[in-house]
């Protein structure tokens, strides 16, 4: 890899553009401060944000901010997205999209490391590899090597949504009604279409055709695609939940194949970005609390239905905001950046 690397992010005083930062010190990510390009929108442009010890000034975002730029994280919304991420490809950069315009965009890959490494990394600088929905990428990280070994017949998923799933003005709203019902005050609701304090929604994005909900069906359409398996029998429903970050998911799985208990677990136990935390006798399962903060998805409540053949059911817990974005994001660069 060429030492001069320059790295792009946009939007890097959002939310998950923070956190980008902090992922690609942690892992050591081989970029030098001066080479590090911050970009970001509106009034937010000029702040100074550290990396590796240096003060790194960001600057304004402009047609013209990509100019031999190597690699460009987009960390924004669909419509800067679109606006925007069209001068980075004609930049020649090598572009990482997490919004959700490109998802299913024909010249867009959809992109997890821990399912398709080898694709991202032949990828060309005219396709977007694109970062799927947060619960997708918990999701399909699971579902590949139970795919692979046993196939799939059936996957029912019940997506259990974080207020950080829809961006900091939600974790504000979460935050701000919280205090409120505690002081009897009255509370607003602008970013969730009922109270989200010590209440649960089953409304997420908007209702399409068909009844499902925007994320549903990202969940449905995204999990087929990213897994390569167009006619995959699978339904979600997605569930707004009072919890900050993480999201959980209940999956329950049909196999092609029949399979013994203890060698699913030994596969999910040795699949790479899985963390497998299941001792009921002890009370220990993955719960958000406990999984905030962390870069890898945690399965646990691993249960096989007695009254159905080849049926398993996982709860399983990932930090959308860590692996389910940044972490995710960095690890497709990571993979990029070999052929630099």
């Amino acid at each position: 890899m060429d030492k001069n690397l320059k790295l792009a992010i946009v939007g890097a005083t959002g939310l998950v553009g923070r956190e980008i930062i902090s992922v690609l010190q942690e892992r050591r990510f081989d970029v030098l401060p001066d080479n590090l390009i911050l970009l970001a929108s509106g009034n937010n442009a000029g702040e100074t944000l550290e990396f590796n010890g240096e003060e790194v000034e960001t600057t304004k975002l402009e047609k013209t901010s990509f100019t031999g730029v190597d690699v460009a994280i987009f960390a924004v919304n669909e419509d800067v997205s679109a606006k925007f991420l069209p001068y980075a490809i004609d930049a020649g950069a090598f572009v990482i999209d997490l919004s959700s315009k490109f998802r299913l965009d024909k010249n867009a890959i959809l992109a997890v490391p821990e399912v398709n490494a080898e694709q991202i990394r032949k990828s060309t600088k005219e396709q977007i590899l694109v970062s799927p929905n947060s619960a997708v990428v918990q999701l399909s990280a699971v579902l590949k090597p139970i795919l692979d070994n046993f196939g799939l017949k059936r996957v029912v998923v019940s997506a259990l949504l974080s207020a950080s799933s829809r961006g900091k003005f939600a974790m504000d709203e979460l935050w701000e009604q919280t205090c409120k019902l505690y002081n009897q005050e009255d509370i607003g609701i602008h970013r969730f279409p009922h109270q989200i304090a010590f209440n649960l929604i089953p409304q997420t994005g908007e209702f399409i055709e068909g009844g499902l909900t925007q994320d549903e069906q990202e969940i449905i359409d995204e999990t087929r695609l990213i897994l390569g398996v167009a006619d995959l029998n699978i339904f979600a429903t997605a569930v707004q939940v009072p919890v900050f970050s993480c999201c959980s998911e209940t999956v329950n799985i049909e196999t092609d194949k029949d399979f013994n208990i203890d060698e699913l677990e030994t596969l999910l136990r040795e699949s790479p970005g899985i963390m497998i935390l299941d001792d009921p006798e002890k009370k220990q399962y993955p719960i958000p609390v406990d999984v905030a903060g962390s870069s890898v998805i945690f399965v646990g409540r691993i249960k096989r239905d007695i009254q159905l053949s080849n049926v398993v059911s996982l709860w399983i817990v990932a930090d959308n905001l860590l692996k389910g974005a940044a972490v995710n994001a960095v690890q497709i660069a990571e993979l990029v950046i070999e052929k630099i």
